[in-house]
């Protein structure tokens, strides 16, 4: 029995059992100082997962919090790294290492500068498009061929503006609100993504 297998053993308790066949990364970084950040859309959206379907992610493994669902009848981990964006891809690509879960069957929700707060894109594949935390996931995880959910949190006020200083930044009441209004259609993305329907979440959700 490896360690991580005594761990589970031990802090599963009481939950339900059942073979992961599906990981869903919310991408962000730890700590009080950056809760509630642009660049922590991902955490918010497993926050409204967590509400959606009952669980928590709030055991620690993998150098990430983590949390188990059944979610469009299969048997799904949830992550939120604790590794910094830049290091996302080390957290994700151990989990999908331990449970024998390839790219295809791991989604990833993330911030996205090039959508306003209330859009969302869903996308079955990509490229990093200039986010670290898409960068590190590619690097480490086996390539660009992995479903994500983009979620808006809008473009820097003007071109002069610091990016990270603009990331790492709070939504104002309206931009929150337009933000928020959105998560119950990433949670439903999400689950029709792990029952194989992307094109159908893409075709309902994407605008």
């Amino acid at each position: 029995m490896s360690i991580w297998d005594a761990f589970d053993r031990i802090s599963r308790g009481s939950q339900p059992q059942g073979k992961i066949e599906f990981i869903i990364a919310g991408l962000g970084n730890p700590g009080i100082q950056y809760e509630n950040s642009r660049h922590n859309a991902g955490f918010m959206g497993v926050a409204a997962l967590e509400e959606k379907f009952g669980f928590k992610a709030n055991r620690h493994k993998f150098h990430a919090l983590v949390g188990e669902a059944d979610i469009g009848g299969k048997r799904v981990l949830v992550i939120k790294p604790e590794t910094y964006m830049n290091r996302s891809g080390e957290a994700i690509a151990e989990a999908m290492s331990f449970y024998k879960v390839g790219i295809e069957n791991t989604l990833v929700i993330f911030d996205d500068i090039s959508l306003e707060p209330g859009r969302i894109r869903i996308r079955r594949k990509g490229s990093a498009g200039g986010h670290n935390g898409l960068k590190s996931i590619i690097a480490l995880c086996g390539g660009e061929d992995f479903p994500r959910i983009k979620l808006g949190v809008g473009a820097k006020p003007h071109p002069d503006y610091d990016l990270a200083d603009w990331v790492l930044g709070k939504f104002n009441e309206e931009q929150q609100k337009a933000f928020d209004s959105r998560l119950a259609d990433v949670c439903s993305a999400a689950e029709m993504i792990i029952k194989g329907d992307i094109a159908g979440a893409m075709n309902l959700y994407n605008k």
